[in-house]
């Protein structure tokens, strides 16, 4: 396969044939119109020259006279100051009188054939062939006092010297059409580079493919995505992103409205922070939908063009993430149990091999009535198998690592915020007792998390206090910010906290962290019921 040019060079070509042939075309065009230009001025200069010489009364006198030495004192200076190629004065038969300057073999008339309607009393311009070549000549009547004819007065410019001083114009005129193709093919070179330097070194056909690439892409991606330029008008819009508003929102959705027709009233379109920030995958809210959104700022050489929204369904993700903790719940449950069991199946064995069997039967009933009690405990409090689930697989965890989950005799919960997902608010409760157990675990002795849920006619109640190590006051204020976490080791944390702050905002609840008593954290929550 042949390979092509590139594209600016293939541009510089095209254009520079197309502006060679303008100026070509212009510089014909312009040559013909000089050309008859310049003739009809030579035309009417012999013309002015020979009807003045005619008018002269000096030169008719002379005439009548026959007077050829007076006739050439008076021709002499006109025929120095003329610019012509000859004067010509003739009698009333054509003879020659005079002439400013006579060929080697002048005639005794003048000759071209062309002076019978001079001699009528006619003005002419003709183009003859005299005895000095071709000329284009005028030839004008003398008229005596009786308005006879007596002479003829022709005053004539050789083609050769009207062909020679053209030239000399067009010349001049082609070295400027030489000049400009020179400045125009700079011009036009310059202008396909940095028409290639736009186009980010790619070819016409790379950027179509680019751009059919691109919008597949975009409208094969789960996320919603929307493009809006500086003037916060919508560019491009994906089909989820479609279908999320379609769902929400019965208008029609164009191309080239304001983001703000088609999200109203939300944190995300604030133009200042906009313009100073980007943002990722955080909780907001789409005409009432819950979204996770990201926006990030589209530059090109350090200006400002627009924005990309991107999001997705934050019902889907609660989906998704339900099913996944429900998986990892049940994955560490049964390595907790099977841990347990293990341990209390070696203890067992030892008691047995020791022949202790009073004390075996003593340690089954002890293991028995320890997880019986917790089970029967969280079963008759709580209504709900998902809070009893988390609360079992919690309480089995710390109890492996050493942390005992004390729930207040006074817990009981019948229901859930109505203003929660069954997810969101095991999240809530989720976090807050890993984050306790975590700190008890870094304290030198570990004292029990102690745990309260409940519900009145108005709120519902989350309390968990712990003896950790505390939190810095100085951290408390920032604490729920996406990334912020009071533990050392950074990674993978700082989004629990912020998790709950979204949810916990979402129901229009309350939360405060206080310090407990004799040390660690207490924190509670209090979220309203819907009227």
């Amino acid at each position: 396969m042949k390979k092509r040019l590139p594209f600016h060079i293939r541009l510089f070509i095209y254009l520079s044939l197309f502006t060679s042939l303008l100026i070509v075309i212009m510089t014909m065009t312009f040559s013909l119109d000089f050309d008859h230009l310049f003739f009809s001025q030579i035309r009417s200069k012999a013309e002015i020259q020979s009807n003045q010489i005619a008018h002269l009364k000096s030169l008719i006198q002379a005439i009548e006279d026959h007077d050829k030495a007076a006739i050439k004192a008076i021709m002499n200076p006109l025929a120095q100051e003329s610019d012509a190629s000859y004067l010509v004065i003739g009698d009333n038969h054509a003879r020659h009188l005079y002439h400013s300057n006579p060929p080697p073999h002048m005639s005794l008339y003048m000759v071209g054939g062309d002076n019978k309607p001079v001699l009528a009393g006619k003005h002419i311009v003709t183009i003859r062939k005299g005895g000095m070549g071709f000329s284009l000549r005028s030839k004008t009547p003398i008229f005596n006092a009786q308005h006879q004819v007596i002479g003829i007065a022709s005053v004539g410019y050789l083609i050769k010297y009207i062909e020679k001083v053209s030239y000399a114009k067009l010349d001049h005129v082609l070295y400027i059409s030489i000049i400009a193709l020179a400045c125009l093919f700079t011009f036009i070179w310059f202008f396909s580079k940095n028409m290639k330097k736009h186009m980010f070194s790619m070819e016409p056909d790379e950027i179509a493919y680019l751009v059919r690439q691109q919008k597949v892409l975009l409208e094969n991606i789960y996320e919603g995505v929307i493009a809006i330029d500086s003037q916060l008008t919508i560019t491009h819009i994906n089909q989820s992103a479609r279908k999320t508003f379609e769902a929400t929102e019965k208008n029609k959705i164009i191309i080239g409205e304001k983001i703000s027709n088609l999200i109203t009233d939300c944190s995300l379109l604030n133009k200042e922070e906009m313009e100073e920030n980007d943002i990722s995958d955080q909780l907001l809210m789409f005409n009432n939908k819950p979204v996770i959104a990201s926006r990030n700022r589209l530059f090109l050489d350090n200006k400002l063009l627009g924005w990309v929204i991107s999001f997705r369904d934050k019902d889907d993700i609660n989906s998704l993430t339900q099913k996944l903790s429900q998986v990892k719940k049940y994955a560490d449950n049964l390595r907790i149990l099977r841990h347990e069991q293990l341990n209390w199946t070696a203890t067992l064995a030892g008691l047995l091999h020791l022949g202790k069997y009073q004390e075996a039967i003593q340690y089954i009933e002890l293991q028995s009535s320890d997880t019986q009690g917790v089970l029967d405990f969280v079963s008759k409090r709580f209504t709900s198998p998902y809070l009893c689930g988390l609360l079992l697989g919690k309480y089995s965890k710390a109890k492996e690592k050493g942390v005992v989950l004390e729930f207040d005799p006074a817990c009981e919960l019948r229901s859930k915020p109505d203003t929660l997902t069954e997810t969101e608010f095991m999240s809530i409760i989720g976090n807050l007792i890993d984050n306790a157990i975590e700190a008890t675990l870094k304290s030198e002795q570990y004292e029990p998390i102690n745990i309260y849920l409940s519900e009145n006619n108005n709120e519902f109640i989350i309390d968990i206090s712990d003896q950790g190590i505390g939190i810095d006051e100085s951290k408390i204020d920032n604490l729920f910010t996406k990334g912020v976490t009071s533990k050392k080791d950074k990674v993978e944390h700082g989004l629990g906290l912020h998790l709950v702050s979204n949810y916990v905002s979402k129901a229009n609840g309350y939360l405060e962290f206080t310090p407990n008593s004799p040390k660690g954290v207490r924190c509670s929550i209090f979220i309203p019921k819907q009227l």
